[in-house]
């Protein structure tokens, strides 16, 4: 996982910068063809890699990738040339047939969680090659040592040879009463975690003598064994925990003797976890007139100065505290108790109870995620303090469960919280890329999950645009489109996520506006509207589809073709028949064709009677103050520019509409403001060179006077750099321009020498 969220001294909320090492790995992992073939994944000749690299790669990898399969460990196909001894693999596609190449090099820790690909059939390739093993970890979803088909609870028969081992982790296996453990005398960790006992017995580990921790979390039942766990004198860590996901399970007859028996037996113990258990009693600790506790026949004669203790079954720990006490969900609010005998507490009492808990059980997915809502509720009323250790453990939780879904869900809503609040312009980028990072696996790995969805665009929002998700710029956009194009229609989903895809569309440069066309972001976009207008149904989806191909068509005459391509202009004249009153949608459609007007190839197809007449209709609109007569005018500028002989119609005659264009223009406020954002003024000063038709030039001379006289600091240094003083003043010396338009282009020049002369004189 990533390095803990730090807070910097200068106030700034961040995550460890990345060591040079690690900017070297990022390149690799993107760049991976430098050390290897990427046709066949095999290292090139002469390439040696040390094993420190080679472990930190591989995590590496996995953590920013978060994706390792057969293809990818092919890297380490030689066992000398790029040794490994720790592999730790986690949501991975990875199968049997990479899990053989990665054992091959006699490893000492092997950790796998949710690598659902990998079978029984790699069990004998463990006790092949697992002889050197020290660490063994089979997590959720992973169906190794597992005898028929996957998730089935089957026997498990676990006489391999690993002599060396001293931690196991299993999960959901059944343990046959035939199950020895007595050839892994080095053991000192085991994790039985939602194992099942099939009559076996845990006398099977009296015969360790190196045991300090032994978790049988979800193992039920368990009173049977109690008497046997007491015999395990050099235990420091026990966990007999349970989810409370069963009714009943947890539960014991005489919780007080049995927990007591425990805590006199195992006197070496420090950590204990009865979490989801009745064992912590019914609440204050009461004595009898023999001054031994109600129903403990067993708990000797302890003098008062040290019976403070609210949970009876500890009381002889009430003057030697355990370091750590799990009390998550534990009957009658345990965790709520005042005279606790531990320094540590996991519960739901408090922040600090919350956070231990998501500390402790990070590989509990069900536990977990409960953990995750308790600490949604602290950050939705604001009540949540450690803000840094909040959203560690948030991230951690996310990355580490990414195909747990309800962890996702319950992550993602708390992130938004967190994201939401104050502390968000304390983040630095780190962080940033790790949220994002980490909300957008969880988004794509869920991806037809509505309520992720909506929980990840609605965090996302909070972020800004497109500045801090740039990074993950195409992966962000293919999640967005299948939230517009595959969510329910008018729904909440489809509305933020077409939303956000705008929001991007409109701030990025040409080579992203194309990535979007190619990503299909117009057909997309074209089937939201057809669907609206066989329907009759005009809603804000419909008018940020047009404003969403308006932005992408900019300057991007492949995607303005798209849209041509794909019927649009019939969307177009059915948009102006249904919904004519619609300013917004109206001034979004003829934003859009002034893109597509602007590319020469594209103008002979508006040479329509239909459209044409459509266009210098809109002349006379006053819809949206001047913005779609502006748009029209700049649409029959551009198409007339062309020339007479361009001009292929009858009707409405090239005079004409010229005429009515330069009316329009005289009727206009030159004060007007602007809902338009230019990033070039190629294609208007292409036009201001137009003198074989001044009405051409008048039209875009006016552009630049309102432009520069209502917003001169954005566009008064545009016009310079792009050259259009000169071509201004080429104009002014021109013959053939009529007065009115070489007075807007003086008023622009001066304007432009105001703003260069103010600037000149701040820097002085």
């Amino acid at each position: 996982m990533s390095g803990r969220v730090r807070l910097k001294e200068n106030g700034i909320l961040n995550e460890d910068l990345p060591t040079l090492l690690e900017t070297v790995f990022y390149f690799l992992s993107k760049n991976i063809q430098i050390v290897c073939d990427d046709r066949k994944m095999e290292l090139r000749e002469g390439i040696v890699i040390p094993n420190e690299i080679c472990d930190r790669f591989l995590a590496y990898h996995q953590r920013r990738c978060q994706q390792i399969t057969d293809g990818f460990v092919q890297v380490f196909r030689d066992v000398d040339r790029t040794p490994l001894r720790y592999v730790h693999l986690r949501n991975s596609e990875i199968t049997d047939k990479g899990i053989e190449l990665l054992l091959r090099h006699n490893l000492t820790s092997l950790s796998l969680w949710y690598c659902n690909s990998v079978t029984k059939e790699s069990r004998h390739t463990l006790a092949k090659y697992g002889e050197n093993l020290k660490s063994l970890e089979l997590g959720l979803n992973v169906d190794l040592l597992k005898l028929s088909e996957p998730n089935e609870k089957t026997p498990l028969d676990f006489q391999l040879n690993l002599p060396h081992l001293r931690r196991l982790v299993l999960n959901g296996v059944v343990l046959q009463p035939s199950l020895q453990f007595s050839h892994l005398q080095d053991l000192q960790y085991l994790d039985l975690t939602s194992c099942i006992f099939a009559e076996f017995s845990l006398e099977a580990l009296c015969t360790l003598p190196n045991l300090h921790t032994l978790i049988l979390f979800n193992v039920w039942p368990l009173a049977n064994q109690f008497h046997i766990i007491s015999r395990l004198r050099s235990l420091q860590h026990l966990d007999i925990s349970m989810s409370s996901s069963v009714p009943g399970h947890g539960t014991y007859d005489l919780p007080d003797q049995m927990l007591a028996m425990l805590a006199e037996n195992l006197s070496n113990l420090t950590h204990l976890d009865i979490s989801g258990t009745n064992l912590a009693g019914t609440g204050v600790a009461q004595k009898d007139a023999n001054n031994s506790f109600k129903g403990d026949s067993e708990v000797p004669e302890i003098p008062d100065l040290v019976l403070r203790t609210d949970i009876p079954g500890l009381v002889c720990r009430t003057n030697n505290p355990l370091q750590f006490l799990g009390l998550y969900h534990t009957a009658h609010w345990a965790c709520k108790r005042h005279d606790i005998p531990a320094l540590e507490i996991t519960g739901d009492a408090n922040e600090e109870q919350i956070l231990t808990a998501a500390l402790h059980y990070h590989d509990r997915p069900l536990v977990l995620t409960r953990v995750l809502n308790d600490l949604y509720h602290l950050f939705r009323f604001e009540s949540c303090k450690a803000i840094h250790t909040a959203l560690d453990v948030v991230l951690t939780a996310m990355d580490r469960h990414l195909r747990f879904k309800h962890m996702q869900i319950s992550g993602s809503a708390t992130l938004f919280y967190i994201v939401k609040g104050r502390h968000k312009a304390r983040f630095g980028t780190p962080l940033k890329n790790h949220i994002i990072t980490t909300l957008l696996n969880g988004m794509q790995m869920h991806i037809t999950d509505d309520t992720m969805l909506r929980n990840g665009y609605l965090t996302l929002c909070q972020f800004s645009m497109p500045g801090d998700v740039l990074f993950e710029y195409e992966r962000l956009i293919q999640i967005l489109l299948h939230g517009v194009s595959k969510t329910e229609q008018e729904g909440f989903v489809q509305r933020i996520a077409i939303y956000l895809l705008n929001t991007l569309a409109c701030q990025v440069d040409g080579r992203q506006k194309l990535f979007l066309g190619d990503l299909g972001v117009i057909s997309t976009m074209l089937c939201l509207i057809k669907d609206r207008l066989f329907r009759y149904a005009f809603d804000d989806v419909m008018e940020v589809a047009w404003s969403t191909m308006w932005n992408v068509t900019d300057e991007t005459a492949v995607n303005c073709r798209r849209f041509l391509d794909g019927q649009g202009m019939d969307y177009f004249l059915m948009c102006l028949r249904y919904f004519p009153d619609k300013d917004e949608l109206l001034r979004n459609m003829m934003g859009l064709l002034g893109n597509v007007a602007e590319v020469k190839d594209l103008r002979p197809r508006l040479m329509t009677t239909e459209f044409i007449t459509v266009f210098a209709d809109l002349l006379n609109s006053d819809s949206d103050g001047i913005e779609v007569s502006y748009n029209a005018a700049g649409v029959l500028a551009h198409i007339a520019s062309d020339g007479e002989a361009a001009w292929t119609i009858e009707s409405p005659t090239r005079t004409d509409v010229l005429q009515r264009m330069v009316d329009a223009i005289e009727r206009w406020n030159l004060d007007s403001e602007r809902n338009i954002n230019y990033r070039s003024f190629e294609p208007i000063l292409g036009l201001v060179r137009c003198y074989e038709t001044p009405e051409c030039q008048h039209w875009a001379v006016w552009a630049l006077a309102n432009l520069t006289k209502v917003y001169p600091e954005k566009y008064c240094r545009l016009v310079e750099q792009e050259n259009g003083i000169r071509i201004l003043s080429d104009l002014i010396d021109h013959m053939r321009p009529i007065e009115s338009t070489k007075e807007l282009a003086r008023m622009v020049i001066e304007r432009c020498a105001m703003v260069r002369n103010r600037d000149t004189n701040l820097e002085g």
